[in-house]
C-alpha cells in the first residue's frame, strides 16, 4: 500500500494537462495545424503520465494525493489505484488515436461544416473530465468529472448543426440532465445523513446508517450511474444518439463514456455498499441489458446502429461480473472493461473508414468491399471476431472469466446469467458475421441501391483492372493502431489479468483504499461496521 510518492503527486496533471491544452487551443483560433500540434502534445504527455502512474501502483497498491495539502476527508482527494490507473491508460490511448484520426479526416472544417477551433479544445475538456472522474476520491468531485465530460460531449455530439444531430443532442442532454440531477440529489442526501462526501469516509459511515436509508441512497446512485452506463431499462437513449455524430466522436463516445458510468458503479458498489442486497436485482438488469441490446442489433441494417446496440448488450457483461461480487467476477469485469473500450472504439473508427470508402454505413447498400479495399476487411474482421468472443481473443478470455465466476457462484440467477451470456455471445457473432459477409463479400451487382462511390471503386478494380484505391494513411494508421491494441489485450492477457485480479482483491477488501486515504484505524472501523447485523445497525440508528 502506498500513501503518496513523488510520482503520484503528479496525478492532478492528468486533468490539468488537457485543460491547459484546451486553453492554448482556444487562443489558436483559425490556426488548425497549430491546434492539432498542441492537442496531440497534450494527449501524448497525459498518456506518458498515466503510464507512469500505472507502473507506480502496479505492485504498490493505492496512492493518494491531497490537493492544497488539505487532509481527507475535508479536502479534495485524488486516489490512484490499479483500477483507475488501468482505465486512465486505456482512455488516453484511445483518445489519442481518435484525435489523430479526426485530425487526418479534416473532421470539422471540411467534412462536417463546423469550426476546428471548437473541436480541439472541446475534445481536450472531454479528456479532462474523464480523467477527473477516474481519479475522484469523493462523490462531488466524481460529479464534477461527469459534468465536465458531459458538457463537452454536448458540443461534440452536435458538431455540424444538422437536424439529426440537434435532435439527438436534445435527447442526450435531457437524459444526461436527469441522470445528473439524480446523482446530485443522492449526494445531498448522503451528505445530510453522514456529513461527508469523501468515499473512504463514506465506506465507514454509510454502514452505520439504518439499513432502509442505506438502500434508498444505494438505489438512487445506481439509477444515476445506470443511465450514464446505459443499462436496461435506462439505455433507450443511446442507439439514437451516438450514430448521428461524426465517426471519431461516435467512436470515443461508444468506447469510453459509458465505461465511466460502469466505473462509477464498480467503485460505489464495492467501496460504499459492499453489504447491500441488490446483487439479485443487478443480475436481472445484466441479463435484460444483454438480451435487449443484442435483439435490437439483430433488427438493424446500419453498422453504427448495430454497434450501438451491441454496446448496450455488452454493458450487461460488465454488470454481470459486478453483481457476482466475487474476486473472479470483479477481475473479469475489470479486464472486460479495458478490452471493450478498445474493441468498440476500433470498430467505430473502421466503420468511419467504410463510410469514407463507400459513402454509407448501411449494409443494405454495401457489397464487394473485400475487393474494393482488402485492408478494410482485415481491420473490421479482427475486432469483430474479438467482440464476438472467438478464441483466443481477449473477448473470449473476458467472457470465460465471467462464466467461471457464474459457475463458481452456483446460484440459480448466476446460472441463468451464464446461459444468457453464452447465447448473447453467439448472437453477437451472428450479427457481426452477417454484416461482414454482406458488406464485404456480397457482389455489388446483388446490391439493390449501391452508392455511386462504391460502384466507381468496384468498377476501378473489376473492369479497369486497377489496384484498389489506397485509403489515407492518416486515417488508417490510428484505426490500425487500435486494432493492434485489441490484440495486445490478448498477447498480454497474463499480466493484465493479474493486474485485474489484484484490483479485484483490493476492491473486495476495501482496506487498502480506506487505509491509504484515512489510515488503518478507519479501515478497521469499516470492517467492524460491515460485520454487524443489519438489524443492529437499524436499532442503533433509531
Amino acid at each position: 500500500m502506498l500513501g503518496s510518492t513523488p510520482l503520484t503527486d503528479l496525478a492532478p496533471l492528468a486533468v490539468m494537462l488537457p485543460v491547459l491544452g484546451a486553453a492554448i487551443t482556444f487562443a489558436l483560433v483559425g490556426r488548425a495545424r497549430a491546434q492539432v500540434v498542441v492537442t496531440v502534445s497534450a494527449l501524448t504527455l497525459t498518456l506518458v503520465l498515466d503510464c507512469l502512474l500505472l507502473a507506480d501502483v502496479w505492485t504498490g497498491g493505492v496512492a493518494v494525493v491531497e490537493l492544497a495539502a488539505w487532509p481527507a476527508p475535508v479536502g479534495i482527494t485524488m486516489v490512484v489505484d490499479r483500477l483507475s490507473a488501468l482505465l486512465l491508460v486505456v482512455s488516453s490511448l484511445i483518445t489519442l488515436a481518435v484525435l489523430l484520426y479526426a485530425s487526418a479526416q479534416g473532421l470539422i472544417n471540411k467534412d462536417e461544416g463546423g469550426p476546428v477551433s471548437i473541436f480541439h479544445p472541446t475534445f481536450l475538456v472531454l479528456v479532462a473530465g474523464v480523467s477527473n472522474a477516474f481519479l475522484a476520491g469523493d462523490l462531488f468531485n466524481l460529479y464534477v468529472g461527469f459534468e465536465i465530460l458531459l458538457t463537452a460531449s454536448y458540443v461534440l455530439l452536435t458538431l455540424g448543426g444538422t437536424e439529426a444531430r440537434i435532435r439527438a443532442g436534445i435527447t442526450y442532454v435531457v437524459v444526461s440532465v436527469i441522470s445528473s440531477v439524480l446523482f446530485l440529489i443522492a449526494i445531498a442526501m448522503i451528505y445530510a445523513a453522514t456529513g461527508t462526501v469523501n468515499m473512504a469516509d463514506l465506506a465507514v459511515k454509510l454502514g452505520e446508517l439504518p439499513h432502509d436509508l442505506q438502500l434508498v441512497l444505494h438505489v438512487m446512485l445506481l439509477a444515476g450511474f445506470g443511465i450514464k452506463a446505459a443499462v436496461f431499462p435506462l439505455s433507450f437513449w443511446l442507439p439514437d444518439s451516438y450514430p448521428t455524430a461524426p465517426a471519431p466522436v461516435t467512436a470515443v463516445f461508444a468506447g469510453l463514456l459509458t465505461k465511466v458510468g460502469v466505473y462509477a458503479m464498480i467503485r460505489t458498489e464495492t467501496l460504499l455498499f459492499p453489504a447491500e442486497h441488490v446483487n439479485g436485482l443487478l443480475m436481472w438488469v445484466a441479463a435484460l441489458t444483454m438480451l435487449v441490446g443484442i435483439l435490437g442489433a439483430l433488427a438493424q441494417s446500419d453498422l453504427k446502429r448495430i454497434l450501438s446496440f451491441i454496446l448496450v448488450s455488452h454493458i450487461g457483461y460488465m454488470v454481470f461480473g459486478l453483481a457476482l461480487a466475487t474476486q473472479v467476477g470483479l477481475a473479469a469485469t475489470v479486464y472486460y472493461v479495458g478490452h471493450h473500450i478498445t474493441v468498440q472504439t476500433a470498430l467505430f473508427l473502421v466503420t468511419g473508414l467504410i463510410e469514407q470508402r463507400a459513402g454509407t454505413a448501411s449494409i443494405d447498400r454495401l457489397g464487394s468491399l473485400a475487393k474494393v479495399s482488402p485492408l478494410l476487411g482485415v481491420l473490421f474482421l479482427v475486432p469483430a471476431l474479438n467482440l464476438g468472443g472467438i478464441p483466443p481473443f481477449s473477448g473470449f478470455l473476458g467472457k470465460v472469466g465471467l462464466i467461471r465466476g457464474g459457475v463458481e457462484d452456483g446460484g440459480v440467477l448466476a446460472w441463468v446469467l451464464v446461459g444468457v451470456s453464452l447465447l448473447v455471445s453467439l448472437l453477437t457473432l451472428l450479427v457481426l458475421v452477417r454484416a461482414y459477409t454482406r458488406a464485404f463479400w456480397r457482389k455489388v451487382e446483388d446490391v439493390e441501391h449501391p452508392t455511386p462511390q462504391l460502384v466507381a471503386a468496384y468498377e476501378r478494380v473489376t473492369r479497369r483492372g486497377l489496384r484498389p484505391k489506397p485509403l489515407s494513411r492518416g486515417l488508417v494508421l490510428p484505426a490500425a493502431g487500435l486494432v493492434a491494441m485489441t490484440l495486445a489485450f490478448t498477447v498480454f492477457a497474463g499480466p493484465l489479468y493479474d493486474l485485474a485480479d489484484r484490483a479485484a482483491v483490493d476492491m473486495l477488501e476495501r482496506s487498502p483504499y480506506i487505509s491509504a486515504v484515512l489510515g488503518p484505524e478507519a479501515a478497521d472501523r469499516a470492517a467492524v461496521t460491515l460485520s454487524r447485523d443489519p438489524s443492529e445497525v437499524h436499532d442503533a440508528g433509531r
